[in-house]
């Protein structure tokens, strides 16, 4: 299939989801995007942003606690409350202060708040987290609040889930922010992101690439209306989309796929992926921007750091306030529709994935085994997965 033809028939099928349960990219959509793509930039770049609710009059002035490096920050000042630390519930129960079964919470002490505490609440290599954090009471934070709402944006970001929030004091959020040449953006738009995202995620380019042992594949990639990360379709051969096609969800590793890390299997699926989908004649392997499990790669690399002092993988995980799998999958659903590809044969272990596509409708017919040996510095991860993750080895 020529280039120009094949971009024509994918962009064809991508106009099916009009049928799906994916929302059809909107102006809102694009426009909550936009809003959320300017908060995280601002965040990753250590300012602040104002995040609101629906209805702009309650608001918050926050910063990602890690780009904190003086105490205390620009425009903490007579204009909001007094601030506090917002972390994870999960970072939280480590913490001792409250259970894991709530997604934010805010912890305030009779302490006059210090960059040493913000370190210690939030980082944990930070040295005397205990002893800093012992004089803290933790209050849950309801879902669809600012503070919560920043902590999901913190995630967009791929910053340490953890904030520095302050109330706004006016009663008209939005105005505030014009006023104070803040970034502001809503609840709604942050908990609609993944959503909106995927929904937008259109074919942008295409081409033939030959690969060792599958030189007839074409490379398309996918790009999100916010201009974010891109993710690929590794299309071999020319799958037949009125049977079921040998697909493999990959997230990208480049510790793992590209520098051929010992320290998890990754490689190992990649590659032998794409041998087994070259063997079958056709298939897809979708290669989605969801490093670490969703977490980002400096924080798998923070993860790493906490696993060679004895934790395990889902235990690094949550020492960081994350949860042990953050990806969605709503990306990769997206891509298989503008692929026209409704029912899959999926080469994987992680039954989660299967639960995900099934959630989006798509048919998964078979769960296709999809295994490599071991080594000793990937035994414990690969154990640690099966049996705390409910991987199938």
């Amino acid at each position: 299939m020529a280039v120009g033809a094949a971009k024509d028939y994918i962009c064809a099928m991508s106009r099916q989801l009009k049928a799906t349960s994916l929302m059809a990219t909107t102006q809102e959509d694009a426009a909550q995007l936009e809003a959320v793509d300017r908060a995280v930039a601002e965040l990753r770049r250590g300012g602040a942003v104002v995040i609101f609710a629906d209805d702009s009059k309650r608001g918050v002035l926050a910063y990602a606690a890690e780009t904190i490096d003086t105490w205390p920050p620009r425009f903490f000042d007579k204009s909001v409350g007094a601030p506090r630390v917002v972390i994870t519930g999960r970072r939280a129960a480590i913490l001792g202060l409250t259970q894991p079964d709530v997604r934010a919470v805010a912890l305030t002490s009779g302490e006059k708040l210090s960059l040493a505490h913000i370190r210690a609440l939030t980082d944990p290599q930070a040295e005397r987290e205990r002893t800093l954090s012992a004089g803290f009471s933790a209050a849950a934070i309801a879902r669809r609040e600012p503070e919560d709402a920043a902590i999901v944006l913190t995630k967009i970001a791929r910053l340490l889930p953890a904030v520095i929030s302050a109330p706004l004091l006016a009663n008209d959020s939005v105005g505030w922010a014009l006023a104070e040449n803040r970034i502001a953006v809503s609840v709604s738009a942050i908990a609609g992101y993944d959503a909106s995202y995927a929904s937008t995620l259109n074919p942008i380019s295409e081409a033939h690439v030959p690969l060792t042992g599958a030189q007839n594949t074409r490379i398309i990639s996918f790009r999100p209306k916010d201009g974010g990360a891109e993710h690929l379709a590794i299309v071999v051969g020319t799958p037949d989309v009125a049977k079921p096609v040998l697909t493999r969800l990959h997230s990208e590793c480049l510790t793992g796929d590209l520098l051929g890390s010992l320290r998890c299997d990754c490689g190992d699926q990649l590659h032998g992926a794409i041998a087994a989908i070259a063997k079958e004649g056709s298939g897809v392997l979708l290669y989605l921007a969801q490093e670490g499990r969703g977490i980002g790669l400096v924080n798998k690399l923070r993860a790493y750091a906490l696993q060679d002092q004895g934790f395990d993988t889902v235990d690094a995980n949550e020492q960081l306030g994350f949860d042990d799998d953050e990806r969605v999958y709503l990306p990769a659903v997206r891509m298989l529709r503008c692929l026209g590809i409704r029912s899959v044969r999926l080469l994987t272990n992680n039954p989660a994935k299967v639960g995900a596509l099934v959630r989006h409708g798509v048919e998964v017919v078979e769960r296709v085994v999809h295994s490599f040996p071991s080594n000793e510095h990937n035994w414990n991860y690969l154990q640690t997965k099966a049996k705390r993750s409910g991987h199938l080895l």
